[in-house]
């Protein structure tokens, strides 16, 4: 997700779990082969050029496309990807020698030239720019391997390299598809392109040449079903084999279905609440601390997540190194938020907007806060944008209020802050 647009993101903030279901018995058989698995997300992907989004939708995809030159694991350790290994000369520069023979999905010879160049796009995008922030250079020293150079000391440079938008593309491929690369993505990853229906349906193909072997699924569908209930629906009739971003109503059905499978797990990332700090109100602090003051998160809490989630008070959760439980609790108190407010200047109030996509979970949040604005006096209108144009407007800074959610997806504390 983009951070860097002039936001404040933690005075509502919670920590969700991660809540992905799975259709199939509950069963200690083996299931039956299947030659294509259905994946339902709650979005379509804003793009599938790893330079040009960053959100949880089209990584999701993305990763299923490409490789990274390191990854990490269930336990969030750095392993070998397509560098079979790499060592630190200095402070600054690491070496890393590529696997031989690993091919693109149109035919080309992963090469030290397909590495610089993405790295190097990856830096100059302003949709991933953040992530290769420390990137200084990419020197290609032979066909195998380059070398990473960075502008300071970078502790995580393997971590930001793991990232989906750090993701290798082939540099001939992107040349000659020019901006519909998007659109036409070509990886080394374990699954090829095969359609786009947009607003529908991303198919890949299974890479049987893929370096770590075939996967036993032929094809991959990825489906944008918006309604959380539809994509339950969808698991319950077999029309849908996993489905992400359960809300915590359904999580209860599912749960008690013995034909369906709940994974649950605490996620690298909080859900919050930001401001536009470069329009006013929003760039009075005493505002923001009126809003914060104004907030009761224990219903959202209860209500909206059903108890999967709990209040936050740092944007880096307890699975993240460095995780501190000693950030300001801001707890309801509508007198002191009345006060900020006149001290502010705005005694009796002011209009406003709550802007979010069409995910029924941030709806709902979005209207308990609407709710409990009123209190002091802000009448906030939620308003419901697609995904795509979402981003593009906060990007701008066309929005004041917003709910969204932010991803510490490196594992270290430097990217999520």
């Amino acid at each position: 997700m983009r951070k860097k647009h002039g936001i404040i993101m933690a005075l509502l903030c919670m920590l969700v779990f991660v809540l992905t279901a799975c259709g199939g018995e509950k069963s200690t058989t083996a299931p039956a082969e299947k030659d294509t698995l259905v994946v339902a997300d709650g979005a379509s992907p804003t793009s599938l050029d790893p330079r040009a989004a960053n959100n949880n939708v089209s990584s999701r995809v993305m990763v299923q496309i490409y490789d990274t030159l390191v990854e990490q694991d269930e336990n969030i350790q750095i392993q070998p990807g397509l560098a079979e290994s790499w060592e630190q000369v200095d402070d600054v520069t690491t070496v890393f020698h590529l696997r031989k023979g690993i091919k693109f999905h149109n035919g080309e010879e992963l090469k030290a030239s397909d590495v610089k160049f993405s790295l190097e796009a990856e830096k100059a995008s302003p949709q991933t720019s953040e992530i290769m922030e420390a990137l200084k250079e990419v020197v290609v020293l032979d066909d195998y391997t380059v070398k990473v150079i960075t502008e300071y000391p970078f502790a995580a440079i393997l971590n930001h390299l793991a990232h989906p938008a750090s993701a290798i593309v082939n540099e001939k491929a992107v040349k000659e598809a020019g901006e519909s690369y998007g659109q036409h993505p070509v990886g080394t990853g374990p699954f090829k392109f095969v359609e786009w229906q947009s607003g529908d349906s991303v198919t890949l193909e299974a890479n049987e040449e893929y370096y770590k072997g075939a996967s036993s699924i032929k094809h991959l569908v990825f489906k944008n079903v918006v309604e959380t209930t539809n994509r339950t629906i969808g698991l319950e009739t077999g029309e849908i084999d996993i489905a992400y971003d359960i809300d915590g109503l359904d999580k209860i059905k599912i749960a008690e279905d013995p034909k369906l499978n709940l994974v649950e797990d605490l996620d690298l990332s909080v859900t919050y609440l930001g401001f536009n700090l470069r329009k006013a109100p929003f760039d009075n602090l005493k505002v923001r601390q009126a809003i914060a003051y104004a907030i009761d998160q224990q219903p959202i809490v209860d209500t909206v997540f059903q108890g999967a989630a709990f209040p936050a008070n740092s944007i880096i959760g307890p699975k993240i190194f460095a995780h501190s439980d000693k950030g300001i609790k801001y707890q309801q108190d509508l007198e002191k938020a009345k006060i900020l407010l006149a001290e502010a200047g705005y005694k009796d109030g002011f209009k406003t907007e709550i802007w979010i996509n069409d995910n029924p979970t941030r709806r709902d949040i979005a209207v308990i806060l609407q709710d409990q604005l009123k209190q002091i006096g802000i009448d906030a209108e939620v308003k419901t944008l697609e995904w795509g144009a979402y981003l593009d407007g906060t990007a701008r800074g066309d929005h004041q209020m917003y709910i969204l959610g932010w991803g510490t997806v490196t594992a270290d504390p430097d990217y999520g802050i």
